[in-house]
């Protein structure tokens, strides 16, 4: 970074190696505190930062974990400061745009693995839940992915006329229906199916197909129409 001041005395050394053994082989065998150590090199310009690096772990249980914890929640662990916990939680939001990036409207989403990488980064450590609609022509091309909605822990509301709306003012000819389980399993409830059969059935009578209703939870996700549930 631009004006980092270069550490000096004995971590001088250990830097340098923990960044040329990344550069020489990536994140490929360094454990997950090796990694946060690393990232926090640019937090905190001077200093051995490794003992912080552990102690993060140890409060978080994991590196996703420090990575999914709120700035509030990060200052309560000695040694982070303000600007230590904006730069954690720059992490994982600048990793879901550079993969929101990653797709581009007018691809064509065919399959539910494609499905998967597009839609993703919008749940990747979100805390609500939250309601997507994807919008493809009738050549599954892209044409916009909107937010529905957004709800407290385990409660989005998904309405059958904001769905209907969203569809018809992109022209859409099929769409993709998704939101997240923040309980860490992605399967669908009952409440699920029923509103997605209903909508089915709506979307249908001003024809447009709903084509899948992707259920996120974590880095996991179920396709209804993998599963069969929406076979007519």
């Amino acid at each position: 970074m631009a004006g980092e001041k270069k550490p000096s005395g004995i971590h001088t050394g250990h830097r340098k190696r923990v960044k040329d053994e990344f550069l020489a082989n990536g994140l490929a065998g360094l454990p997950d505190h090796r990694v946060l150590e690393l990232l926090l090199f640019y937090a905190i310009p001077q200093g051995d930062v490794n003992p912080l690096a552990h102690r993060l772990m140890d409060h978080f249980g994991s590196l996703a974990g420090v990575f999914h914890a709120t700035h509030e929640q990060l200052m309560q662990v000695d040694g982070v400061g303000y600007s230590t916990a904006v730069f954690i939680r720059l992490i994982p939001a600048v990793a879901a745009r550079y993969l929101a990036d990653s797709s581009r409207v007018g691809e064509q989403y065919l399959s539910s693995w494609q499905l998967r990488d597009l839609l993703l980064p919008l749940f990747f450590g979100q805390r609500n839940e939250l309601a997507y609609l994807v919008c493809l022509d009738g050549k599954s091309k892209l044409i916009v992915t909107k937010k529905l909605g957004e709800g407290i822990a385990d409660s989005v509301q998904i309405t059958t006329r904001k769905v209907l709306e969203t569809a018809l003012n992109c022209n859409a000819s099929r769409v993709v229906l998704a939101h997240n389980h923040v309980s860490g399993v992605a399967l669908w409830s009952p409440e699920d199916l029923d509103t997605t059969l209903r909508l089915r059935r709506v979307l249908w009578e001003a024809g447009i197909e709903l084509v899948d209703h992707c259920i996120f939870a974590d880095d996991d996700m179920v396709s209804m129409a993998d599963s069969g549930v929406l076979r007519d």
